[in-house]
């Protein structure tokens, strides 16, 4: 298997991460309403809470990437770099909402989203 193949797998984990981020050591959670305690969460409890539905959202738009670029024999070399630049940069994304970077976090998304693109990119060129 592939290291891109293998990062969808990475890249799965991250929304996890930042919603145990969101929850951790917290007697007062209330899990018969996660979303509703959630929302009443401020600083950083709140930007993981963020930053967990921003990560699922940019997995689907990366695994689709992925995907395609496997499907389509794109160049494996640039698809595993590209794939890794994602996964750096969704880290990265989610460290700087949590520790309230907005500048930061702009970049660390815009590196990720052009990841993706290069990955569709690939995919054409195959």
């Amino acid at each position: 298997m592939t290291f891109a193949l293998w990062s969808l797998f990475i890249a799965m984990w991250l929304p996890l991460i930042w919603a145990v981020a969101a929850k951790w050591g917290l007697r007062n959670y209330d899990n018969s309403a996660p979303r509703k305690w959630l929302e009443r969460q401020e600083g950083f409890r709140q930007r993981a809470a963020w930053a967990q539905s921003n990560a699922w959202e940019a997995f689907a738009q990366f695994a689709a990437a992925v995907l395609t670029a496997h499907y389509l024999g794109a160049n494996q070399t640039w698809a595993n770099g590209l794939a890794a630049v994602f996964v750096v940069a969704r880290i990265f994304h989610g460290v700087f909402y949590c520790i309230n970077r907005p500048m930061l976090r702009s970049i660390a998304w815009t590196i990720g989203l052009s990841a993706v693109t290069g990955l569709f990119v690939a995919a054409a060129l195959a």
